[in-house]
């Protein structure tokens, strides 16, 4: 509670703490990308980072809170990065970069990232709980008992909207 009352140096004391959950999550993220990507996991955790600083005025209620909001950071994240390698395949943005440096996604994820994404707003729309559980679970790496106590929902609720969202969101992508 101290960052959130101000005290810079307490978000440099919490990642300490909390950093190889951090890990944890961000190389769960990444299993699902190309093995060839090059945004790893200590740079999703560094961007992870940087994206918390950015949060002076949070108000953290419990752990499973703090891990609710990195998980919608990493989202975002990997959102950003998926656009920004669809802009660049598009020509947009050209830079001479050597190529140790690119971040390597293909289109295909790059396209298939972006329209879960698109799908899972159009979700959170219609039903705001569905769309927060896929965020937490997908996005975050959240087992359900994790998710029902951000939630403060029970476990069961949890399981039945996560099977009924993932149903939603095939179709929704499918039919695209």
């Amino acid at each position: 509670m101290a960052w959130s009352d101000g005290d810079p140096s307490a978000l440099d004391r919490l990642i300490p703490l909390v950093e190889s959950e951090l890990r944890r999550l961000a190389s769960h993220q990444m299993k699902r990308e190309d093995a060839g990507h090059t945004l790893q996991t200590t740079a999703l955790v560094n961007e992870l980072y940087i994206k918390l600083v950015d949060q002076r005025r949070a108000n953290w209620h419990s752990r499973a809170h703090f891990f609710a909001v990195a998980s919608q950071l990493m989202r975002r994240i990997l959102v950003d990065h998926a656009r920004r390698h669809l802009r660049s395949k598009r020509g947009g943005g050209v830079a001479n970069v050597p190529i140790e440096n690119m971040a390597v996604m293909s289109r295909e994820r790059s396209a298939e990232l972006l329209a879960l994404n698109e799908a899972l707003d159009r979700l959170t729309k219609l039903d705001p709980v569905k769309g927060r559980i896929v965020e937490l679970r997908h996005f975050g790496g959240l087992s359900v008992e994790e998710t029902a106590k951000v939630l403060k929902v029970s476990e069961i609720t949890v399981m039945r909207h996560w099977g009924l969202a993932k149903s939603w969101l095939k179709r929704e992508i499918r039919d695209k």
